[in-house]
């Protein structure tokens, strides 16, 4: 009888955890994360220093928001690939390139 319960717990407890929804370990993205912090405080710092003006600045923050709307696709399934992951890098780079030009180009 108790082997009987014994069993019927264990049953239980997996058909608990197989219904639970998990966090899933491959979606964490802390390098993409504050490489996306970085820019934005950059686009911060140029609008405050006036390097930026706000229509650059407003075109600056929409690709920002691109990223973490790629992000936030990538991270929907649970797991960032690496192709997924190389994308998203791969637009912070066009992203950074645009920072250093808009913010060096003199326009007021």
């Amino acid at each position: 009888m108790k082997k009987s319960q014994h069993f019927l717990a264990l049953g239980l407890t997996a058909i608990a955890l197989a219904s639970m929804p998990f966090v899933a370990f491959g979606a964490s993205t802390p390098i993409i994360d504050q490489h996306q912090a970085n820019q934005e405080k950059r686009i911060d710092a140029g609008k405050a220093s006036g390097k930026l003006s706000k229509r650059e600045a407003a075109r600056l923050e929409a690709g920002q928001t691109k990223v973490d709307a790629m992000e936030a696709t990538a991270k929907a399934d649970g797991t960032v690939t690496k192709a997924e992951a190389q994308s998203i890098k791969t637009e912070q780079k066009k992203q950074n390139k645009r920072i250093i030009k808009q913010k060096h180009d003199h326009n007021k």
